[in-house]
């Protein structure tokens, strides 16, 4: 199941990022309106959740727009502004469910399970395709009868590949989902790591 993050505090995206993750979710963490916007009309997210106070454009702007495209992924709300015109202003714009920081982890997980059990989605263990799986827990990648384990960076890349298998995937792409928009990974370091996948990938031949 895909979420996307929305929030451009670094250290509380990537705990946020880590919480997900270790229950099974894939997620994808953006930093701005703009960049929410453009991940939310390309990739097919099961949920997205959302700052409002972001850089570009604020998120109640974000919901606005979207529900405007007849996106209609289910939104929840993070963020400090606690007032009651705040969270109606943004149930009004379109979000489902409404959270202020500081947040308790096991309410966050709730509401995130309220909100994608709507859709009738369920946590998955493994990503497939064709004869590939990789298990999401274990980073173990197999095929048939053999398997093979990936270190965490390419395990990364793999499962970006895995759950956009028919979909071309840039560079910049995977660089702001593996190692960070802020980082100073290069195509380069992305070349890498597609190189050692084929070479684990040729032990199925």
């Amino acid at each position: 199941m895909q979420i996307l993050l929305v929030e451009d505090e670094i250290a509380l995206s990537n705990a946020v990022k880590k919480i997900l993750e270790q229950r099974g979710y894939f997620v994808d963490a953006v930093y701005d309106g703009n960049s929410a916007i453009y991940y939310a009309q390309n990739v097919s997210y099961q949920l997205i959740v959302l700052d409002v106070m972001i850089p570009e454009i604020d998120g109640f702007e974000v919901v606005r727009i979207l529900r405007n495209k007849g996106i209609a992924t289910p939104v929840l709300m993070l963020t400090a502004k606690t007032a009651t015109t705040d969270k109606v202003k943004g149930l009004n714009f379109g979000a489902d469910d409404y959270m202020t920081k500081p947040f308790d982890t096991e309410e966050l997980l709730a509401r995130v399970n309220a909100l994608t059990r709507r859709k009738g989605d369920v946590v998955v263990s493994h990503l497939t395709y064709g004869d590939l799986s990789l298990n999401i827990h274990s980073a173990i990648l197999s095929c048939k009868e053999k398997s093979v384990q990936l270190s965490r960076k390419e395990f990364d890349v793999m499962k970006l590949f895995l759950y956009n298998p028919t979909a071309t995937v840039t560079t910049d792409t995977v660089i702001a989902n593996v190692w960070g928009t802020n980082s100073e990974a290069t195509d380069n370091n992305v070349e890498v790591y597609i190189s050692f996948i084929r070479k684990k990938l040729k032990y199925y031949k």
